[in-house]
């Protein structure tokens, strides 16, 4: 009786602890949120409130106001999410299977090769002499694809280990008695085995590329190529400018109507609406990948 106390005891304060800890991660995204449907004078006055006095949809008006340029951009991120996703988690699965058979000839130095690479790198200036001079990707859809994004060394290690600790070499030996080669054995045994890591990795990939703005800054002029962090970027320098009043006393009737302080907070909540909306399905896998994946180096 007393050991059942002592559990109930514990489990309570397990229980309250993290609820403290989920209200603490919870409070930046609802403050965020009422301040961005706060009324500006309102929002200057009395600052950041969870119950604000006075409710206005102004600063997503602003936002929307030139709504086809919003889902145009929504539409090239979503693209190049999905698009640079899928290719990151099969380059990036393709040499982890490689480095995670033992019989591959070189496999420590390759291994290291891969490690190597996310400790240095050649540097912006290098990099962007490659990327336009070169591969000539400058104003184009594959700027916002190639650059930085394409293949992860944390990645790789992580899918890597998994494939080399968490599924069974006897697997593989059998498929190769029955006659099945590298790449039969690669896309029904290792993928499908896979998919906790894949998963996690694949959320990570989209991470970067849904919150990536300098491909955007770096290698495009063009704004029909803009992703949606980059328009909404473009939208808070807009504000900073005419806050500062670097812009014509024409623009003065504007600015004193314009939602300067809270439509920052709007545009903060739209870029991150998609993200909060998908990661609840993939947690699941997203917690089992990362418990699978890091077992071992």
């Amino acid at each position: 009786m007393l050991k059942t106390k002592e559990n109930r005891r514990y489990q309570l304060l397990c229980n309250c602890v993290l609820t403290v800890m989920t209200l603490f991660m919870i409070f930046p995204f609802v403050l965020l949120f009422m301040s961005s449907v706060t009324e500006e004078n309102t929002l200057i006055m009395n600052g950041y409130s969870l119950f604000p006095q006075k409710f206005s949809l102004g600063a997503y008006q602003y936002i929307f106001q030139n709504g086809q340029k919003i889902f145009h951009a929504y539409g090239v991120t979503i693209f190049v999410t999905a698009a640079g996703t899928c290719i990151n988690v099969l380059m990036s699965s393709m040499l982890a299977f490689g480095l995670s058979r033992k019989n591959l000839p070189f496999r420590r130095i390759l291994t290291f090769y891969v490690f190597f690479t996310m400790l240095f790198n050649g540097g912006l200036v290098p990099s962007y002499i490659m990327y336009t001079g070169t591969f000539h990707i400058k104003n184009t859809i594959f700027a916002m694809l190639v650059p930085n994004l394409l293949m992860s060394g944390v990645n790789v290690l992580l899918v890597r280990t998994y494939f080399a600790n968490s599924i069974p070499d006897a697997l593989y030996e059998a498929a190769e008695i029955d006659g099945a080669g590298q790449a039969r054995i690669y896309f029904q045994i290792a993928l499908p085995l896979g998919k906790p890591i894949l998963v996690t990795t694949g959320l990570f990939a989209a991470l970067g590329y849904w919150n990536d703005w300098t491909n955007g800054l770096y290698y495009v002029n063009q704004e029909r190529y803009w992703g949606i962090q980059n328009l909404l970027n473009k939208m808070i320098s807009d504000v900073q400018a005419l806050t500062s009043g670097l812009m014509s006393k024409q623009m003065a009737g504007m600015l004193s109507t314009m939602p300067s302080v809270s439509v920052r907070m709007a545009i903060a909540f739209v870029a991150m609406l998609p993200v909060l909306a998908v990661y609840p399905f993939l947690q699941k896998y997203f917690a089992e990948g990362i418990a699978m994946g890091a077992v071992k180096g």
